[in-house]
């Protein structure tokens, strides 16, 4: 994680330097837009943190490790592809939730599996999308990628399952 922090604040400093050199404070509308969207995504970002933290220490081991845990095997595949399908929000929502129930046990597959499924399933996104881009677009989306969160939980739990994966 320090490495991609690292990375950011490279960027970041980058871009500021090319608005600054610009010459017409994009530096400064930039900086003042970034400042607005912390401040609109900072109470979702802080209650996110609490879920992970909160799943982490609430929910036994036991419980986590039966339902997603490596031991859950298929079940725990298909609950976290279900649960990620239902999840709300962005990447700020869900990937403190992942990255805390990886902490408490869940399995890498099982993970993967909710990742997947909250990005390509999304179904609090589905009104929005029928609303755009119809009800056949939709389906056929759907249909298209109906299998593959299933797979690529069982791909990582085959392939990766063994070792800490964050740190």
């Amino acid at each position: 994680m320090i490495t991609a922090t690292i990375v950011m604040i490279a960027i970041a400093a980058v871009l500021v330097a090319m608005g600054y050199f610009k010459g017409a404070g994009e530096h400064i509308t930039g900086l003042e837009k970034a400042f607005t969207m912390t401040i609109q995504i900072l109470p979702l970002l802080l209650a996110a943190f609490v879920v992970a933290g909160m799943i982490q220490v609430l929910i036994p081991q036991e419980l986590i490790a039966r339902w997603v845990g490596a031991e859950s095997g298929f079940k725990g595949i298909v609950i976290g592809t279900i649960a990620g399908g239902l999840s709300p929000g962005g990447p700020y929502v869900s990937l403190p939730i992942a990255a805390g129930l990886l902490n408490a046990g869940a399995s890498v597959g099982t993970m993967v599996a909710y990742l997947t499924g909250w990005s390509l399933w999304a179904i609090a996104r589905l009104p929005m999308e029928v609303g755009i881009m119809g009800w056949r677009f939709t389906m056929i989306r759907l249909i298209s990628t109906l299998i593959f969160p299933f797979l690529a939980g069982l791909i990582a739990e085959i392939f990766f399952s063994s070792g800490k994966i964050i740190s």
